[in-house]
């Protein structure tokens, strides 16, 4: 489980460009940005997500109660996650008790989140619909975003990103 934010200044990664040319890439005039949580369900190989405009303790809480009230009510989950301060609030470390019948929470070391299986994941969503790309608008990229989040859960689809595959 973890957070992504999605941004209007797009991620920029190495790219081809003829010799001599600068490749340009635009930059909107106002930064925007908007927050993804999501969790990678391991065993069927698919992510839950919503979104948020801002990252707290609040929004972090209503993505828990997403998870496991409204998808999935009745398993038992174990929750892999960086030491983020909108995990470790008093909220949300009370709202985690509630829920402990059921979950077991694994907080990693600090300053290892790389070892987050979803955050490979991040990084395949933003390399597919967010790399050397100008939005024109946050709707736009949000839309963009929600496409491949669809397409990533369908299990077909063979543009989607597989831990089950996945190979360090």
């Amino acid at each position: 489980m973890d957070e992504t934010i999605l941004s209007l200044h797009p991620p920029l990664r190495a790219c081809w460009m003829k010799r001599g040319r600068q490749k340009r890439i635009p930059t909107p005039g106002t930064q925007r940005r908007h927050h993804l949580f999501g969790a990678y369900l391991y065993g069927e190989d698919t992510l839950c997500w919503t979104s948020a405009e801002r990252k707290t303790s609040q929004a972090f809480i209503e993505f828990l109660e997403h998870l496991l009230l409204e998808t999935y009510p009745e398993r038992q989950f174990i929750l892999v996650m960086d030491n983020a301060s909108i995990h470790k609030s008093k909220a949300s470390l009370a709202a985690l008790s509630l829920f402990e019948h059921r979950l077991r929470v694994i907080f990693l070391p600090a300053y290892c989140s790389f070892l987050n299986p979803i955050e490979r994941y991040w990084r395949h969503l933003k390399d597919r619909v967010c790399v050397n790309k100008l939005f024109p608008d946050m709707e736009e990229l949000r839309q963009a975003v929600e496409c491949e989040l669809q397409a990533q859960n369908q299990l077909d689809n063979p543009q989607r990103f597989s831990l089950l595959t996945f190979k360090p």
